[in-house]
């Protein structure tokens, strides 16, 4: 067995050393544990889907004899759909830009409908 100090001052500091040195060697038990355990990949969280436009822009080009708007949903839009307010959409059909046939959005944006 040790021979331990006598006096109570000195059973207090070697108690208070004690204490500290337990605390570290905790520690150092929990570093080594964490860094010995399989490191589990941080799990990816896919990135939201882009926010579908209300309204889109197709420009006229090959393919579009002439430009169209669409509400941002329409299926007729195609993938060269540029997203616009509703104000440039009003302002497009104001003038001359043709209104979709199949989602017809001068309808929703209080456009008079188009002229034949």
């Amino acid at each position: 067995m040790y021979d331990l100090p006598p006096d109570l001052d000195r059973l207090r500091t070697l108690e208070t050393w004690l204490t500290l040195t337990l605390d570290r060697v905790r520690q150092q038990i929990k570093d080594v544990e964490q860094q010995q355990r399989p490191q589990q990949p941080e799990p990816q969280i896919p990135p939201a889907p882009p926010r579908t436009p209300d309204w889109g822009i197709v420009q006229a080009g090959i393919g579009t004899p002439t430009t169209e708007i669409h509400r941002g949903d329409c299926w007729a839009a195609g993938k060269t759909l540029t997203p616009i307010t509703a104000e440039r959409a009003r302002a497009e059909l104001a003038d001359g830009a043709k209104p979709c046939d199949a989602c017809r959005p001068d309808r929703p944006l209080g456009m008079p409908p188009p002229q034949p």
